[in-house]
């Protein structure tokens, strides 16, 4: 993946004061400790600050990408980040709502460790003074006996508070219920707040508001175990439309790997973004500033139907992701497959993964187009392909289909795709078998 261009967007928004207004203004602050006393942390001198991303998949997604973004806010407010990725906490997994996970083994998770290391590195700096870290909490969770664990560690907390989390709470309630081992998962977390405290003097953990209970955990064992006071910051939850959060425990996780999300993938879901949630979009995933984002949102809200503001989100935080150049293979894709454009010059990677997207199917060359509206839904039966290619409103790469006896000969793209389009709209992709 290449360098985030986040390692070198600026905030020159005069209108804030410091960091704390900034994310505030941005909506980044669901839940945190002490207010007033954060506040006053942030805007002192250079603090260390953490957060944790597990490897229970091969790659971070949005939701993670929330996380990384506040980090290099931070970071460019001059404090010193920390990333954390879990080789000890991967192996067990924070309690999902539903049931237990499926534990990956050791090898696995030590690779995943490798790519989400990968990942951090992308949006951090790693010179200068307030130059980044990143951390392994097996590093310091392996060489402790479970002796040394129980007596240092699990002395400290008290089993009634752990009931009480939400996430141990709703499990308990569950026909699953939960394992002592997911019901421990909190102690580790907390006791990575504590060794990074120790080692480095942080200050800080960020995280998503869902994981609110495994972030006091180390805020209380660091009181406890130390007499310190540390901080704890809780952001909102991604959601779509009807409130589910977007992660792969929902299944519909939109990933930070282009292997696994497409750089044209990720720009059609931000191309997607309900004209409601454009403004907010901006706020978390761009480093527009405010007087960019306030008048772009703005001209949004007086020309809704021109979609500027979901353009803009999606060329920017794609390109954040995967790069300028990938972004505007994606945008040029877009314009080709609704005919704007012209799909011969589009590379072989790019055109697949948008046609991965759209309804597709696979085929031999001798096979009919209204066979292929047909199989790609397009059409609900043979008949009435044959009526839509007869009224001239099929198309083959953007080529008119003349006649109902047409096949893929001769309109293939890199010798194995094909772009089937009715109407002005309705697309569906061909691979050759």
């Amino acid at each position: 993946m290449p360098a985030s261009p986040a390692l070198t967007a600026q905030s020159n928004d005069d209108s804030f004061e410091d960091i704390w207004e900034e994310i505030s203004w941005r909506g980044l602050v669901h839940v945190s400790t002490n207010e007033s006393d954060l506040k006053a942390l942030l805007a002192g001198p250079p603090i260390t600050y953490y957060c944790g991303f597990d490897p229970t998949a091969p790659s971070l997604h949005l939701g993670n990408l929330v996380q990384l973004l506040l980090m290099r806010r931070f970071q460019l407010a001059g404090h010193r980040p920390l990333g954390l990725v879990g080789g000890s906490t991967g192996l067990i997994g924070d309690p999902k709502p539903t049931a237990e996970r499926t534990l990956n083994s050791a090898e696995t998770v030590a690779e995943w460790v490798g790519y989400l290391q990968g990942q951090v590195s992308n949006y951090l700096s790693f010179e200068g003074d307030n130059a980044a870290k990143l951390v392994n909490n097996l590093d310091w969770t392996a060489p402790m006996s479970a002796i040394d664990f129980l007596r240092d560690i699990g002395k400290h907390y008290r089993v009634g508070t752990m009931l009480k989390k939400d996430a141990v709470s709703t499990r308990l309630n569950s026909d699953e219920g939960i394992s002592y081992t997911e019901f421990s998962y909190q102690i580790l977390q907390g006791l990575d707040f504590r060794q990074l405290h120790l080692e480095h003097g942080c200050m800080l953990q960020t995280g998503g508001s869902d994981q609110w209970g495994n972030l006091t955990s180390g805020v209380d064992l660091v009181k406890r175990a130390e007499g310190a006071t540390v901080h704890a910051i809780g952001t909102p939850l991604v959601t779509n439309s009807d409130g589910r959060k977007f992660g792969k425990s929902e299944g519909n996780a939109i990933w930070l790997d282009p292997a696994l999300t497409s750089p044209y993938a990720m720009y059609q879901f931000w191309l997607n973004t309900d004209d409601a949630d454009v403004v907010d979009r901006l706020k978390v995933f761009t480093f527009l500033t405010r007087a960019e984002i306030e008048e772009l949102g703005a001209r949004h809200a007086e020309a809704p139907f021109k979609r500027e503001g979901q353009k803009a989100v999606a060329y920017l935080v794609t390109s954040l992701v995967h790069g300028a150049a990938a972004t505007d293979a994606a945008i040029a894709a877009t314009e080709a497959l609704f005919g704007q454009g012209d799909l011969a010059e589009l590379d072989a990677d790019t055109l697949a993964s948008a046609l991965e997207s759209l309804p597709n199917t696979r085929a031999s060359i001798d096979t009919p187009v209204a066979q292929l509206l047909v199989d790609t839904g397009l059409s609900p039966s043979l008949s009435a392909a044959r009526r839509s290619i007869g009224e001239g409103g099929v198309y083959l790469n953007n080529a008119k289909v003349e006649s109902d006896d047409a096949t893929l000969e001769g309109a293939l793209l890199h010798e194995r795709l094909a772009v089937l389009r009715r109407g002005k709209k309705t697309l569906a992709g061909i691979f050759l078998t």
